[in-house]
């Protein structure tokens, strides 16, 4: 290697690395970025047909944006809504506050001030927030930054997503077909956890809503959406929500509804999971569930958030890797030479 590729490699390497600290604060965003314009891509090619690559990329982000931002102020208003319904249903005389003070202290023989904690905590809580409320003004920026970059990169990657693949296929130093076999792979593996997560998520976090529904568990709506995104975990899924919902049952008087929604939600339920995301992974992922298991549990705590979904992908890409390398090794070998 003479000095000017020394030299020129060098350079690359350097520039990755302040590139790499450049991205890191934000990696969530730009994984979270990546990962919607890859969803979004194939409407962007049919869009493009109509019209120009511009009005289509922007008609997306809007169309993102508001699919992200219609669900979540529904919820909001839910948790909003039930609050101000429990507050409004406080009656300070059934409460009997003076009765529960007594009470304790005929058990403890401790005098109780159970309104006088209250608004001394009230008085703590209140200091606590003020002193941090630079650091969660400097919080709140921040994310409010982030949400912005990921919006103008899911922009620019959907118009400009030709271009990008283009400059892919020419950096790479492989053939064309061995390319893409690679890419075709890796495809796969992306659809397969995008359905395996985010489709299997949804139809199990809506069947177990509609238990909770049927046995008249308080803000099913809100719960519903909780289990939603509980069921991206896995061994978690959406078990601690039902289960709490069928403690709530037994405990409120009503056994025979808590056994019902027990039984619903172990059958019904878990035949979702059961079904649905092994077929997920067998046809798109082609992986071992062990190994989605592996990548969902490092990602998450390699990546964060966006690691549930990057997790599996990135042993999938390994896997595809060392396929295509094996496959291709002596052709790639006399293409060097």
């Amino acid at each position: 290697m003479n000095l000017s590729k020394g030299f020129v490699l060098a350079l690359i390497v350097a520039l990755l690395l302040l590139s790499v600290l450049l991205i890191r604060p934000f990696l969530q965003y730009v994984l979270g970025a990546v990962l919607l314009a890859y969803v979004l891509y194939p409407l962007q090619i049919r869009l493009e047909a109509y019209v120009s690559p511009m009005v289509a990329a922007l008609s997306l982000v809007a169309l993102a944006v508001a699919g992200f931002v219609a669900p979540f102020v529904v919820v909001l208003a839910t948790v909003v809504d039930s609050a101000d319904r429990i507050l409004r249903d406080v009656d300070a005389d059934t409460v009997q506050i003076a009765v529960v003070e007594s009470r304790i202290g005929e058990l403890t023989g401790l005098e109780v001030d159970i309104v006088g904690e209250i608004v001394t905590s009230g008085r703590e809580i209140g200091t606590i927030v003020f002193e941090r409320s630079t650091q969660a003004f400097g919080t709140i920026t921040f994310h409010l930054i982030g949400i912005a970059l990921a919006l103008f990169l899911v922009y620019y990657l959907l118009k400009d997503g030709d271009d990008l693949v283009d400059w892919i296929h020419r950096t790479v130093p492989l053939p064309a077909d061995t390319q893409r076999d690679l890419y075709a792979e890796i495809n796969d593996v992306m659809w397969g956890v995008l359905f395996g997560h985010v489709f299997v998520a949804v139809v199990q976090g809506v069947v177990a809503g509609v238990g909770l529904v049927a046995t008249g568990v308080p803000n099913a709506p809100f719960w519903t959406a909780v289990m939603v995104v509980l069921a991206m975990v896995p061994l978690v899924g959406a078990i601690p929500v039902w289960g709490g919902a069928v403690v709530y049952l037994y405990l409120t008087g009503e056994p025979l509804l808590a056994v019902g929604l027990f039984a619903y939600s172990v059958i019904v339920v878990g035949l979702t999971d059961d079904y649905l995301r092994p077929f997920a992974v067998d046809r798109y992922a082609k992986l071992n569930p062990a190994v989605i298991l592996l990548g969902i549990l490092g990602g998450a705590y390699a990546f964060g958030i966006m690691g549930l979904f990057f997790g599996p992908v990135v042993l999938g890409a390994l896997k595809a890797a060392l396929r295509v390398g094996l496959d291709d090794w002596p052709r790639l070998d006399r293409s060097d030479a």
